[in-house]
């Protein structure tokens, strides 16, 4: 009988093997997200309408429902713009979260182009609340109940200041 050297090509082949999967598995692996997410924090069901520019122009999207205490990815991929524009309606208890940059939108699910002329267009003009979101690759919005607000940071659309600089109108 003939031992095997510790240097056998069958047992080197059997140590590199766990090594290559692992190091083909980390190739393997997909870059981090870059989503626009928003969370409902409340304690209602709530419908999301969002606004946007991409390299088309302006679009309006609606409606995400999204059940309390839950997230929802709005767009996937990195932004593609700095500034967001989002409408919410609490569908439990009433109320909204809105602001001044008008846009358009309607009752049932939409994709509008354009924010020009919604209402000779059939559409309804909303008022869009804006998110900042400096030009990072991603992005989650948190809605909260407006007495979960610190005085200064209340949401837009809901009862107390909006904060520094209030809600800005949608740019020209």
């Amino acid at each position: 009988m003939i031992a095997e050297s510790p240097r056998s090509p069958f047992r080197l082949l059997a140590r590199l093997v766990p090594v290559l999967v692992v190091g083909l598995l980390c190739l393997w692996t997909s870059p981090a997200s870059a989503d626009f997410r928003l969370c409902n924090n409340t304690s209602s069901r709530v419908g999301i309408a969002l606004g946007y520019k991409d390299a088309e122009g302006w679009t309006t999207e609606g409606w995400w429902n999204i059940s309390s205490r839950s997230c929802e990815t709005l767009l996937r991929g990195t932004l593609v713009a700095r500034y967001y524009y989002i409408y919410a309606i609490d569908y439990d208890r009433g109320g909204e979260w809105s602001g001044q940059a008008f846009m358009c939108s309607r009752d049932k699910e939409f994709t509008i182009r354009g924010t020009e002329d919604c209402l000779a267009r059939g559409y309804d003009r909303t008022g869009y609340f804006e998110v900042d979101t400096g030009e990072q690759r991603a992005w989650t919005v948190q809605l909260t109940d407006a007495n979960e607000q610190p005085a200064q940071q209340r949401v837009p659309g809901l009862p107390g200041p909006v904060g520094p600089g209030g809600v800005p109108g949608l740019p020209n």
